[in-house]
């Protein structure tokens, strides 16, 4: 069977961009090598193309992942020399064929040709290739009885030209009828392959500023970068005067106005930032005016340009009617809606059997996207509750928007619902389904304040002073986790690392046969993820305290999907070295050995020996972890912190943690630098160790 998947829109607007992002994660976190390709796009700078280069991090240049631009394929089709156009396309294909694994390969978007024609010419093509095809059906606006006949159909006509059909997706099903739509079309196609059917996403068809912008043209005046992904789900013309006009302001509106109208600018601005209107997505300025200089700097100051601004030459009519043909398109500027598309699929499609069906077969090679996306699965199979203590902070806010398009987890966010609500709306995020609690005013400040007071009343803190110290955002989190009101906790984004954990080693504690609190990191390499610990606790830990660090690192390590092979590092290797340091390890190692036998560990061992097979082929030629190591133990603080932050910065390993272990319940830190990716990340593998928790 084909290792390579043609996806094939069965009509206009079905969405199979989503579908080629999905098989895009499944082949980069299963395969050992994938490509992606397009048979006809405008140009090398297609929206997928870049989508798929930027986030898969692919080296072929754009111009070997198009087989033939557009208007080049409309002459060729006009010519009546379709048969010229398949070797042009096939040509470049093999070409990739041959240097990859696996090859993603995205029909035509209906553009060149008669719609029914240009689903016989994919059908014709993805032959041609030698590929499995997958068929996207559009389900919007019509039946159930409608789709289903879609599918047989479309079933039919693949067998009969002799294809291999992968399975049928059904996009774009609205609500409650998805599951009914899924249960029917399984009992009654009998097409003898999956039919997955994805609901609708709102977000996933609105085009976003930055997308309006680039198709009528338009300057952008002010506003962040990042402003630009605004999803637009409305555009208004403003014709009325301001307090009209704010009746008809619907969420997520761009406002298309001519530049001298002061009074709608001013007034629109205000309304998306206030919490009594609905968020504006941006204004589009037209017929080449721009606003008064004193009223740019009055919208300045009364927004801090946080909104987008854009301005076209044209006039009010021609802008609108040019707007209104802009569709939404994934791409690789707006991460919010490839975590939505994301969120989509894992929620419906069965990529296990999917691999099945392509036979997919994976090496040990393992690189930071396909350890993210391990992270997600395994995090999403069963939803748990983290808290957020950094409410206001903007990457916590933006990594929570993701956690909960992805349903990675339950968010609560720790603040001032005000200050936090205005931090979202600003940033134009989507954060309905988050929760939101202030530590001051919460209902459960004296529930807190009694299980902090029964925890810490032996070192002498008073019940008063329990409630002083739950208004802490992390006194307030931690507390959440203890009753079990949350399964975990992320925080250090703006907090320090003892800020962040003090408040979980004095109320949480260690679990049950643990006697101390360690951590590790996660360090995702360019084709491997190793385990460190521990690089962020204990300064000195005792042999028996290295002994149980290396075990706890261990169980982190298995959990994560990992296979543990523990090199107890030291300054020399085997029976080599004397000194009281190499000491401490081998005793170590032998308490570790004797509480754990079945484990691969060994050490004393030097870094080199634990990570190159030529090394231990000398030092330790009869060892099971030697040149292999997945887990690293260093004998000290000093040492593990130096270390990890050296692979970091010079090897450009991305360091997940610290990751606390030994606690009963789950608590992580980040580091103040931490990116979005980080903090989601560190999310997923909070949730992973509270499924742990709760005996999953």
């Amino acid at each position: 069977m084909s290792k390579s998947v043609y996806i094939a829109g069965a009509a206009a607007g079905s969405g199979k961009s989503v579908l080629s992002l999905g098989m895009m994660e499944l082949f980069s976190a299963s395969a050992e090598s994938v490509a992606f390709f397009r048979p006809v796009a405008a140009d090398e700078q297609d929206s997928v193309i870049r989508l798929m280069r930027e986030r898969y991090g692919l080296e072929v240049p754009a111009a070997e992942m198009l087989g033939c631009g557009m208007e080049a394929a409309r002459d060729l089709v006009a010519a009546g020399r379709e048969d010229d156009l398949i070797k042009r396309i096939l040509h470049r294909f093999k070409a990739l064929e041959e240097r990859f694994e696996h090859v993603v390969c995205e029909g035509t978007d209906f553009s060149m040709s008669v719609p029914g024609l240009e689903l016989d010419f994919n059908i014709e093509l993805a032959n041609h290739l030698g590929c499995l095809v997958l068929p996207v059906l559009n389900g919007a606006h019509r039946t159930d009885a409608e789709i289903l006949d879609d599918v047989r159909m479309v079933a039919a006509s693949l067998v009969e030209r002799h294809c291999e059909l992968l399975a049928m997706v059904v996009n774009r099903a609205v609500g409650e009828r998805r599951d009914r739509l899924a249960e029917t079309l399984t009992a009654q196609s009998k097409i003898g392959v999956p039919v997955f059917v994805l609901p609708d996403h709102p977000m996933l068809d609105m085009p976003t500023v930055g997308e309006v912008a680039a198709a009528i043209g338009a300057a952008h005046l002010s506003g962040p970068a990042d402003a630009l992904n605004r999803e637009i789900a409305h555009f208004k013309v403003a014709a009325m005067e301001l307090p009209n006009f704010l009746d008809h302001l619907e969420e997520g509106s761009l406002v298309i106005t001519p530049g001298d109208r002061a009074d709608i600018i001013v007034g629109c601005l205000a309304a998306d930032r206030s919490l009594s209107y609905p968020r504006v997505a941006g204004l589009v300025l037209t017929g080449g005016l721009l606003p008064a200089p004193q009223i740019q700097r009055l919208v300045e100051g009364l927004n801090g340009g946080s909104t987008p601004m854009l301005g076209v030459a044209d006039d009010t009519f021609n802008t609108a009617t040019a707007i209104g043909a802009v569709e939404g398109r994934l791409g690789p500027e707006n991460p919010r809606k490839i975590a939505a598309a994301l969120g989509v699929l894992e929620g419906v499609i069965d990529f296990a059997k999917l691999c099945q069906r392509i036979r997919i077969t994976g090496g040990e090679r393992v690189t930071p996207l396909q350890f993210e996306y391990e992270l997600i699965r395994r995090a999403k199979r069963r939803r748990m509750h983290v808290v957020l203590p950094e409410g206001a902070e903007e990457r916590i806010l933006q990594a929570a928007e993701i956690v909960l398009l992805r349903e990675v987890a339950d968010i609560t966010l720790l603040g001032d619902p005000n200050k936090i609500g205005r931090r979202i709306a600003t940033l134009g995020l989507r954060l309905d389904g988050a929760r939101v609690a202030d530590p001051a005013v919460s209902p459960e400040r004296e529930r807190y304040a009694t299980a902090l007071y029964q925890a810490r009343r032996h070192k002498g803190v008073t019940w008063q002073m329990a409630w002083d110290m739950v208004e802490d955002l992390s006194y307030f989190g931690t507390l959440m986790v203890h009753t079990g009101d949350a399964d975990g906790m992320v925080s250090g984004a703006v907090h320090t690392t003892q800020h962040t954990i003090r408040p979980a080693f004095q109320v949480i504690r260690p679990r049950p046969g643990h006697s101390i609190i360690s951590s590790v990191f996660l360090m995702s390499l360019e084709d491997r993820v190793l385990v460190y610990g521990d690089c962020a606790v204990n300064p000195d830990p005792n042999a028996e305290q290295l002994a149980e660090i290396a075990l706890s690192s261990a169980d982190t390590a298995e959990r994560f999907g990992i296979e543990p092979r523990v090199a107890m590092l030291s300054y020399s290797t085997g029976e080599s070295g004397q000194g009281q340091a190499v000491e401490k390890v081998r005793r170590a190692v032998a308490i570790a050995r004797e509480r754990r036998p079945g484990l691969k560990l060994d050490g004393p061992i030097q870094y080199d020996a634990a990570v190159d097979v030529a090394v231990a082929k000398t030092k330790l030629p009869e060892s099971e972890v030697a040149g292999r190591a997945t887990v690293f133990i260093f004998p000290d603080l000093n040492t593990g912190n130096n270390t990890y932050k050296a692979v970091q910065r010079t090897a450009g390993a991305v360091a997940i943690g610290p990751i606390l272990q030994g606690l009963n319940k789950p608590v992580n830190d980040l580091s103040r630098g931490c990116t979005v990716t980080d903090i989601v990340n560190t999310v997923a593998i909070t949730a992973i160790q509270a499924q742990g928790v709760a005996g999953d």
